[in-house]
C-alpha cells in the first residue's frame, strides 16, 4: 500500500485501508495524546486558513498549558531565533541553544570542514537536545538545523518536538518549492536516475 499514490483517498470518507482503526483508537486514549488531538484539530477546524503557523505554535502550545518552550536554532537562523524568542518570550518562558553549543571541533569525529584550514566547530543536535531537557523545557522548536541533525535532536529530546522552519538554502528555507518547481523536479528525477547507471 502506497498513499501518496491512491487517486481515490477514500479513507477521507472512512475507510480503514489498513484495518489498524481498533489499535490506532486505543493509542488515542493517552491523555496526553488525545489532549494534543484535540487542540490541533480545533486550530485545524477554527482557523483553517486564518493563521499563521507561528500563531498556530503559540495557540497550540498555549492550550496545552506549556508554559516553557525550548528553541534549537541553527547559527544561520541566529537573526530569527532572536525575533522569534523575543515573541515567544511575550507568553512562555523561552530557553534556547545555537547548533554549535559546546564548540567541538569537526575534527574530533573526523567530519568534513566546509573549509579546511580553519577551526570549525561542529553542529551538535545531541548537546541542544541535552541543554533543552536540562532546562526542562514542555515543548521544543526547531529553527533551520540542518537535515540529519533534526532528526538527532529530535530522537534525543524528551518532550515533544515541532518544526517551524525546515531549512533550505537553496529554496529560501521552503522545500516544498523543489515539489512545486518543474525545473527541480526534473533536475532531482535525473539525478536519481543517474545513480542508478
Amino acid at each position: 500500500m502506497n498513499c501518496a499514490e491512491c487517486p481515490d483517498k477514500k479513507c477521507y470518507q472512512g475507510k480503514d485501508c489498513f484495518g489498524l482503526r481498533d489499535e490506532v483508537l486505543k493509542a488515542y486514549q493517552d491523555p496526553e495524546t488525545l489532549k494534543m488531538t484535540k487542540i490541533a484539530t480545533g486550530l485545524e477546524g477554527n482557523y483553517y486558513m486564518k493563521l499563521t503557523r507561528l500563531q498556530e505554535l503559540i495557540r497550540f502550545a498555549k492550550a496545552m498549558g506549556y508554559e516553557h518552550l525550548g528553541i534549537a536554532f541553527c547559527i544561520g537562523f541566529s537573526d530569527e531565533a532572536r525575533v522569534l524568542n523575543a515573541i515567544l518570550k511575550q507568553r512562555f518562558k523561552v530557553s534556547s541553544v545555537c547548533c554549535k553549543t559546546c564548540g567541538i571541533e569537526k575534527e574530533k569525529l573526523g567530519l568534513d570542514k566546509i573549509i579546511p584550514d580553519r577551526v570549525e566547530a561542529m553542529c551538535n543536535p545531541i548537546a541542544q537536545a541535552t541543554v533543552l531537557n536540562r532546562a526542562r523545557t514542555q515543548l521544543n522548536i526547531i529553527l533551520g538545523l540542518c537535515i540529519g541533525h533534526d532528526i538527532i535532536f529530535t530522537k534525543n529530546s524528551k518532550v515533544p518536538v515541532t518544526t517551524l522552519v525546515v531549512k533550505d538554502r537553496v529554496l529560501a528555507h521552503n522545500p516544498v518549492g523543489a515539489l512545486y518547481s518543474r525545473y527541480w523536479r526534473n533536475k532531482i528525477s535525473a539525478e536519481l536516475e543517474k545513480e542508478d547507471d
